[in-house]
Parts: C-alpha cells; structure tokens; sequence
C-alpha cells in the first residue's frame, strides 16, 4: 500500500515494507527504513555499501564500532598535560580533538540512522567497551585520584 505524504516530502512516499516496517522512497526508489530491521542487505552511510555482500556487512560492524571506540578514546584522552606544554598549544589540541570527537560521533550516528539492529549493536558495543578501557576505574593506573580533578582534556559529551 503506497501513499503520497503531501508536496513537502519532495516526491517521497511511504509504504509498509515486507518486514512490518514503513519505508520511505522517492522518485529515484531508493528505500530507507523507518524502523528497526534486522539483516546484512543494508546501506550504510554510502551509497551502495556495503550492500548484499555479508563480507562487507561484517566489515562496516567493525567499522561502526571502532569508531564508536575511538569516540570514547578521544574523549578520555590526556595528551596535554598540566604545564608541560604551552597554553596556545593546548588550547588548539583540545579543539582539533574536540572536532575529531565529533566528526567521529556523527559518523556513528548516520549510521546508526540506517536502522540496522547489528550497526545499533555495534554502535552500542563499541561505545561501551571504549569507556571500559577509556573512561572507567579498571585500568586507571592512579585509582586515588580526586574525583573533581581534570581526567581528560575535553568536557564530557552530553546531549
């Protein structure tokens, strides 16, 4: 069942797909899920990638999910540290670290935006597992730290 939304949608239309999910398409009949769909036969964030190739699909997890930890590494890090580098210096480390963190942390969300249940996983897990090696109490080598001291160089993440 096919129905045209309304003039503002820009030729796109909404159909319920096979999967119980609605599905947008437009003139070019590109689909895209509105819901939460499982499977390898997926686009994520390129045209065409990874596809139906369960191999590429396979590959775009591990690459929703290292970005996801390299989002929680960068946003621990401590690579200036208290006096021993100048504050200009600083000042610019923090900001390309800060764009990176967030370039990186918009990847993962349009990926996210393709519904996949295993790119949310992933995405999730990779998160996760970062602030397990990164940001939590099991591998900080000075557990005693003062909880009001500085742990890394950029302000916490928050929506």
């Amino acid at each position: 069942m096919e129905k045209l939304i309304d003039d503002h949608t820009h030729g796109m239309m909404m159909h319920n797909s096979s999967d119980g999910g609605m599905t947008m398409m437009n003139h070019r009949k590109m689909m895209m899920h509105m819901t939460f769909f499982w499977g390898s036969n997926t686009q994520i964030l390129f045209s065409g990638w990874p596809g139906t190739r369960t191999g590429l699909y396979v590959l775009a997890l591990i690459a929703v999910f290292m970005l996801a930890f390299m989002v929680e590494g960068i946003s621990h890090s401590r690579l200036t540290k208290s006096g021993s580098i100048h504050h200009v210096t600083a000042g610019l480390v923090q900001t390309l670290l800060h764009a990176l963190r967030v370039g990186l942390a918009y990847l993962v969300m349009l990926a996210i935006m393709s519904f996949n249940g295993g790119v949310f996983l992933a995405a999730v897990a990779g998160h996760s597992l970062g602030f397990f090696f990164f940001g939590s109490r099991v591998f900080n080598k000075n557990p005693t730290t003062v909880p009001a001291a500085k742990t890394s160089d950029l302000t916490p993440m928050s929506c």
